[in-house]
């Protein structure tokens, strides 16, 4: 009950600003959780297809391959997909590797979003504590050229901790999202580069396999147990 009340008494002291500011921190923690929640899911969803995929890759069982990214919803899944259809169609190594960067910029931003709105938020934090201070310095000086000698000293001393809230509350505000913001790209960050690792990875170990007869215009460097495991998949993308 004693915090509860200092946390009454401090939104009554602090004025109509932190209002404002409590808004702006419950919506940037709302935001900071579920992109928690969404990459560490991702990362778990993405991390154990590879590992599935790992046996099926060194042993060339492409079909195995296939089977286990059709029955995935990961972003792992999506590109590798998306190299996969395109092997079908393939002339050289680049197109595969086009088709799966085109993947990518369809992935990163589902990665991404909502991210940045914690570092614009923390800034208008900021700016609002900053706009509460000034107003209650001003409060203070005012109330001060008006009031009476005996009265002036609790007046400015009320006025002087209404400025005074606002700036460890926008302090406090801006504090804690940048440090969420900060978290959440390195995650994101870490995400989308174990992304383009493994989509690096599948690619190699698609190409590496060439074919015994010479290589021709269809493909060169692709396994024809490859192309057979792609027409599985080519119609889905």
């Amino acid at each position: 009950m004693n915090f509860m009340n200092s946390v009454v008494n401090f939104f009554k002291d602090g004025g109509i600003f932190l209002y404002p500011l409590a808004l702006i921190l419950v919506v940037g923690v709302a935001i900071a959780v579920e992109r928690y929640v969404y990459l560490t899911r991702e990362t778990i969803r993405n991390r154990t297809l590879w590992e599935d995929l790992i046996p099926a890759l060194s042993s060339g069982n492409f079909k195995q391959v296939v089977g286990l990214t059709q029955n995935s919803n990961s972003s792992i899944a999506t590109i590798l997909n998306y190299g996969v259809a395109r092997v079908a169609s393939a002339r050289r190594r680049d197109d595969i590797e086009k088709a799966m960067d085109e993947s990518l910029l369809e992935v990163i931003p589902r990665i991404e979003k909502r991210t940045h709105f914690l570092s614009s938020l923390a800034n208008v934090g900021l700016l609002i504590g900053l706009l509460g201070t000034i107003t209650g310095l001003i409060g203070a000086f005012s109330a001060v050229a008006t009031a009476n000698p005996a009265e002036k000293a609790s007046l400015l001393a009320a006025a002087i901790s209404v400025a005074m809230n606002n700036t460890a509350s926008g302090l406090f505000v801006a504090i804690t999202l940048l440090l969420s913001h900060m978290f959440l790209e390195a995650k994101t960050t870490a995400l989308i580069d174990s992304l383009e690792i493994a989509s690096v990875k599948f690619l190699n170990s698609i190409t590496e396999r060439q074919p015994e007869r010479p290589q021709d215009a269809a493909g060169p460097g692709i396994s024809p147990a490859v192309r057979a495991a792609a027409t599985t998949v080519r119609s889905t993308v």
